[in-house]
């Protein structure tokens, strides 16, 4: 982009957000254009911060008009280069949009702008004697829209399910500039195509949500964390079925030994008990009665005695449980400072085991120098594969020594019919793996859709399809 031309642009974007902010400055383009990968340098020509709903479409339109794409921006917490604008693009950043309104105590819905932090929708929720359970390690700091935009999951789909779940409604921009408000809250609507959907995991490629009417839920009572040490993987599936005929699990995550140590190693926890296991389960459920209590104990001491588990221990305490939470959701973070190589992938549950067995021998053969952190969430079958960079390796060789395998890895995903990207999207990062989950047929429908709602293509192009 010449120089006047991203002049001419910065000055329509001024007349545009009146009240909010265009910023140009070298910190802000480097911090708005960039999410938690480490690939692409970001590049964007400007970063505007609009305030509402008409201020977005005034921006799309002028990116029709003007002919520049915008890159939509959130928490900047994706793992798959869906929120990077590596190519003169405009950032439009949804940090402004944060206000949450029209909450309705009978319908169990709230209306919240897209730039609603997770844990400030946790937090509002809970104020009012309610709960939304889509959580995960980035709640903090993800945003409603980024994690609509990607059909977020975490840590409670087994119970609660994805973020897509959660949606009664949703006002979007689309790549026209039309405003569309979608279902308008309704739990019953019958009249057609559910263009909420389309809207929700298609990372902005389609148009930007604004707004989105969320459900909220009651809030549950006494969860309770058992932490288990298995004697080996094969066994988790065993675990998991052991304790669901008998309990309704809430989460039932999973990680290797080496994840437990870079997190020991950060010494903000501690281990769970004395002994070492090579895998571990985290499981978590509500203890409403003592009789549910006792269940749960009379499972754990029956994979004991199959030899499925070698050691275990339950909380009993809200601290408590906090703290061996933090044995799973403090992996990303400690393990963040090796750069890591990320896959997000999946197959049904029951396929996890011969899966991950698959995938673990391609990667240690062909990376035996390489350390390799397995975590996931093992009750929906997303299994995150880490690759560690060693010290003293470049980046752009390590990805590239990454990248060789991936063929492989995926050509596995398609054989057991999984999914190349479980939870983070698609982006940058998984686009040219797209084929993999998704037959030829598909990806022409898809391509398909994108024209329908972004004839010009200014909608994060580039990310999910080429067109």
């Amino acid at each position: 982009m010449s120089k006047v031309a991203a002049e001419q642009i910065v000055e329509r974007l001024k007349a545009i957000v009146v009240s909010g902010k265009v910023l140009t400055d070298a910190d802000s383009l480097q911090a708005y254009g960039k999410d938690w990968t480490k690939k692409y340098e970001p590049d964007p020509v400007a970063v505007v911060l609009p305030k509402t709903t008409e201020e977005v479409q005034a921006i799309v339109l002028a990116a029709n008009e003007m002919g520049f794409a915008l890159v939509p921006s959130g928490g900047r917490t994706g793992l798959s280069a869906g929120a990077v604008a590596a190519s003169g693009e405009v950032v439009v950043a949804f940090d402004a949009m944060n206000r949450i309104s029209d909450f309705n105590p009978a319908d169990r819905t709230l209306v919240c702008q897209a730039g609603v932090i997770t844990e400030q929708l946790q937090n509002f929720a809970e104020e009012q004697g309610l709960f939304y359970p889509v959580d995960f390690a980035s709640a903090g700091s993800s945003q409603i829209g980024g994690n609509l935009s990607t059909n977020a999951g975490g840590i409670k789909v087994i119970r609660w399910g994805m973020s897509r779940d959660w949606v009664a409604g949703l006002k979007v921009v689309t790549g026209k500039g039309d405003i569309l408000e979608l279902n308008k809250g309704l739990a019953k609507n019958n009249t057609g195509y559910d263009l909420r959907h389309l809207f929700i995991g298609a990372e902005g490629t389609l148009g930007f949500i604004t707004e989105a009417t969320m459900k909220l839920t009651r809030q549950p009572k006494n969860l309770t964390v058992l932490v288990l040490g298995l004697s080996h993987f094969n066994h988790v599936m065993d675990v998991l079925q052991a304790f669901s005929r008998r309990i309704d699990l809430t989460a039932f995550e999973f990680f290797s030994d080496k994840a437990l140590r870079h997190v020991l190693a950060n010494g903000d926890v501690t281990a769970p008990f004395e002994g070492e296991a090579p895998f571990y389960a985290l499981l978590e459920f509500e203890s409403l009665t003592e009789e549910t209590l006792e269940e749960a104990m009379g499972v754990f001491e029956e994979c004991m005695e199959n030899g499925w588990v070698v050691d275990g221990v339950i909380s009993q305490s809200e601290t408590q449980a906090k703290n061996l939470w933090r044995l799973r959701e403090d992996i990303s973070e400690t393990i963040s400072k090796f750069t890591p190589y990320k896959n997000d992938i999946s197959v049904v549950p029951s396929k996890v085991p011969a899966f991950l067995t698959e995938i673990d021998e391609i990667v240690a053969s062909r990376y035996p120098d390489f350390e390799i952190i397995w975590f996931g969430h093992i009750g929906d079958g997303n299994l995150h594969l880490n690759i560690l960079k060693p010290e003293g390796l470049a980046k752009e060789e390590f990805f590239a020594k990454c990248e060789e395998v991936n063929t492989q890895v995926f050509e596995t995903v398609q054989r057991h019919q999984g999914s190349v990207s479980a939870e983070h999207g698609v982006g940058l990062l998984k686009k040219d793996y797209l084929q993999y989950t998704r037959a030829p047929e598909e990806i022409a429908y898809l391509k398909a859709i994108k024209v329908a709602f972004d004839p010009n293509n200014v909608m994060n192009p580039g990310k999910v399809l080429d067109i």
